[in-house]
């Protein structure tokens, strides 16, 4: 393999541990060269001094201000100076009168030639610089030289020379080496274990994984049709698509806050947040959608991370169901009526077997009549045919099963009939349907099982409906129109536990109220406005 390619794959932790060291490595070097600078220029600055220090000492000595004050006219003035020289460790005192003749020197032969520079402490001022003269390079210090009348009559210059300099900063370069070696290993061991603890926070992976795995996952978030939501073990989101957004009607700003604070109350967010614990393909109904939901708590290596929920519409679906269910209960009915067809043919035949004519007549007006009685009893009291096509459905299937069903239809409001043609009957429909379906359920496989209905309308144009059967009753009619509540075996069947919670929205909606208690059985009441069935357009389910 290349070792380009060694470097493109190696892996996330001792990348990080190269390039940190590198960068502390680099850092130390500019620190050390930084530092190295500051100590040399207070270095500098110390010998500048000590220089200044033998400039001032010579300057202030008798002596030699006697004999520049006359004049040095026996030369004591070198004898003096190479005396303070060597007792202070000096590269050279210098005395110059104000004209700038030397008067010392630690090269004899210059003594009572002029400098080149001119005199600088001749304003009564100490001066420190770094002297480029004949002895090399020092540390220079000048004083001015007062005579015993204190005139300013010269100059003493002094310097220490470059090499004691280096020699002191030499001395310290073991100590500054000592320290870097000692910030280069603290580095790489915290390098080492930041390394790590970023291998373990990322679980392993490396670079081009965790790149791999984020392309992954914004191609899945928003190529599949399903909301995804993924919570921290606080209950915060940290991953939400847009599908989950149009499903659970989130809006705004999502990422980092409670999911409890985003959804409205009910049985969406209890399932979403975890009150009924684990959840594989709930279907719970909002006010728009019948939602399939799964809840998954999420671990890795023993250390959990949160959870993941799924959302999937299914209200086309559960509308097909509902179709299929109408359709078999036309079915039934049909069968029913066939059924009771069928036992009537058999007793008229029977009859006329048996050459009873006079009997197989009266026998055929007396169930002629009774049918058409009861349509059209029904017909004169509701009017609307979809609804009356219910009832007499309803009234087939429960006389299939056993039960005796009870149709009074009772208007306050005049003489004309309770529902007439025109009233749109989609909420009505599926209010009476799925109550009188369960009452029915109830009733049935009882003896003198009895399911009554009652449609009234009051002076206010207020529509009431109350269905009751003699069946066992409602064990907590508080929970009863919660989604997924259901006193059936059946409950592994699609859409079960569903059909009182869609009654309670479809009423809500209407602006209307449904109660229900108990009274030798269970009892439903519900009240409808006036032209109720319409709001069934603000909700899809």
């Amino acid at each position: 393999m290349p070792r380009g390619g060694r470097v493109r794959h190696r892996k996330l932790s001792r990348r990080i541990f190269t390039m940190q060291v590198v960068v502390m490595v680099v850092a130390v070097a500019v620190g050390f060269g930084l530092y190295l600078r500051l100590l040399r220029s207070d270095l500098n600055h110390q010998y500048e001094y000590q220089a200044l220090v033998v400039a001032r000492t010579a300057a202030a000595d008798r002596s030699i201000q006697q004999s520049m004050a006359a004049g040095d006219p026996g030369g004591t003035v070198q004898a003096s100076a190479e005396r303070l020289r060597n007792v202070m460790g000096a590269s050279y005192i210098v005395v110059l009168d104000r004209s700038g003749v030397r008067h010392s020197h630690p090269n004899p032969a210059l003594v009572g030639q002029a400098v080149s520079e001119p005199l600088v402490a001749l304003d009564g001022r100490e001066h420190v610089d770094v002297d480029y003269g004949s002895l090399g390079i020092s540390a220079n210090g000048k004083a001015p030289l007062y005579s015993p009348t204190g005139a300013v009559i010269g100059e003493v210059s002094a310097g220490i020379p470059e090499r004691r300099v280096e020699a002191a900063l030499s001395s310290s370069l073991p100590t500054l080496y000592v320290y870097s070696a000692l910030a280069l290993l603290a580095g790489a061991i915290a390098s080492l274990v930041l390394a790590r603890r970023l291998k373990q926070q990322t679980f392993g992976l490396e670079l081009d994984e965790i790149a791999t795995l984020l392309q992954e996952r914004e191609a899945m978030l928003h190529g599949i049709r399903e909301g995804v939501v993924t919570m921290d073990t606080d209950g915060r989101v940290s991953l939400i698509n847009e599908e989950a957004r149009r499903l659970l009607g989130v809006t705004g700003a999502a990422i980092g806050r409670p999911l409890s604070e985003l959804l409205e109350p009910g049985p969406v967010r209890e399932v979403l947040t975890g009150h009924h614990g684990e959840v594989v393909d709930q279907t719970v109904l909002t006010s728009g959608y019948a939602l399939v939901v799964t809840r998954m708590p999420v671990a890795h290596g023993g250390r959990p991370l949160g959870a993941v929920a799924t959302v999937r519409d299914r209200t086309e679906t559960l509308g097909l169901l509902r179709e299929l269910d109408s359709v078999r209960s036309l079915t039934d009915a049909l069968r029913a009526q066939q059924h009771e067809h069928a036992n009537r043919m058999h007793v008229l035949t029977g009859l006329l077997e048996l050459g009873r004519y006079e009997h197989a007549s009266s026998y055929l007006q007396e169930i002629s009549h009774m049918a058409a009685d009861h349509a059209e009893t029904l017909r004169d009291s509701v009017g609307n045919p979809v609804v009356l096509a219910l009832l007499v459905a309803k009234a087939s299937i429960a006389s299939e099963q056993g039960v005796r069903l009870d149709i009074d239809v009772d208007d306050d409001g005049g003489d004309a009939p309770l529902l007439d043609e025109t009233v749109d009957t989609r909420v009505l429909v599926t209010v009476i349907g799925n109550l009188v379906d369960n009452a029915i359920d109830a009733a049935a496989g009882r003896p003198g099982g009895e399911v009554r209905l009652r449609l009234r309308r009051d002076e206010a144009s207020m529509l009431h409906i109350t269905v009751s059967d003699n069946g066992p009753g409602i064990p907590d009619p508080a929970v009863v129109f919660r989604d997924g509540y259901t006193t059936k075996s059946s409950v592994a069947l699609a859409g079960r536990g569903l059909g009182l919670a869609l009654v309670h929205g479809l009423v809500t909606r209407a602006g209307g109220t449904i109660a229900a208690h108990n009274d030798h059985g269970a009892v439903f009441e519900v009240t409808l406005p006036e032209g109720s069935a319409a709001p069934l357009e603000a909700g899809r389910a």
